[in-house]
């Protein structure tokens, strides 16, 4: 799946969308959710993903699994299991307070784990440690981890301030990122049983730190201009989510698509 188009980025991003869909239902209430969600890449499928959204007036919690599928499968897995809980802020914001994501690729697995509090971030581990090149590294400064996201609830939206009208900074445990949007229509969408209007915006991808500075995939993303998020709400939902995404790649477009929203 996220090797498909950068081991990092594939990996942060993915987990974004992923995690988003898994709050496609959920009002703010002490409610139960489960969404699926397929990643497909020129008309095969590279990935599935499963997650359960619990979600009260003051907290959340996300847990979900993502596995490799199809001809990806052929040559490397990928599984993740990854979560997130923190509290819900004026019931329009959600503010994490310990993210994790443990990912295996192959037989290799790398645990992330992040500590929030206030918004920014007090503490981060990686273990093992990834080896680095130090004439390459771009380094997280103090100033990259304030005020950010985790992967999961960082595209959990709501309307103040214009949908697509904000730079959303993102940190996945080792590489921060800002996701810039921008205003770009409205579309149908059907997702299940469930089907209705998404509001449709554009994304500019901003490296900040946390990567080898010229690395060609991330080079190629920063530069594309046809990546796009698709944001809609389901049944009594205050904020909006994620139903689709087009994320360019190399070999193609990747799609990510909700299979299954607030059920």
């Amino acid at each position: 799946m996220a090797m498909m188009f950068s081991q990092g980025l594939g990996r942060s991003f993915l987990a974004a969308m992923a995690g988003v869909l898994a709050l496609g239902g959920a009002a703010l209430a002490d409610e139960s959710y489960h969404t699926d969600y397929r990643v497909t890449l020129a008309g095969l499928p590279v990935a599935r993903a499963s997650f359960t959204t619990n979600i009260s007036d003051s907290d959340y919690k996300i847990a979900g699994d993502i596995s490799s599928a199809g001809l990806v499968n052929v040559f490397t897995s990928l599984t993740a299991k990854t979560s997130v809980a923190g509290q819900v802020v004026g019931t329009e914001r959600l503010e994490p307070q310990s993210y994790e994501l443990i990912y295996t690729r192959g037989k290799r697995t790398r645990t992330y784990d992040v500590r929030f509090s206030g918004g920014s971030v007090v503490k981060t581990s990686i273990t093992p440690e990834p080896k680095r090149n130090a004439d390459r590294w771009i380094p997280v400064s103090p100033g990259d981890l304030r005020a950010v996201f985790d992967p999961l609830g960082g595209l959990v939206l709501s309307e103040r301030g214009g949908l697509c009208n904000r730079t959303i900074p993102i940190y996945d445990g080792e590489s921060r990122m800002d996701l810039v949007l921008s205003p770009k229509g409205k579309a149908k969408f059907t997702a299940g049983d469930v089907s209705g209007e998404a509001t449709v915006c554009s994304v500019r991808y901003v490296p900040k730190s946390g990567f080898n500075k010229g690395r060609s995939d991330i080079e190629y993303l920063r530069q594309a201009n046809d990546m796009e998020i698709w944001f809609a709400k389901a049944g009594g939902m205050k904020l909006y989510a994620p139903v689709y995404a087009k994320v360019p790649t190399r070999v193609g477009p990747l799609y990510i698509t909700a299979t299954r929203f607030g059920a």
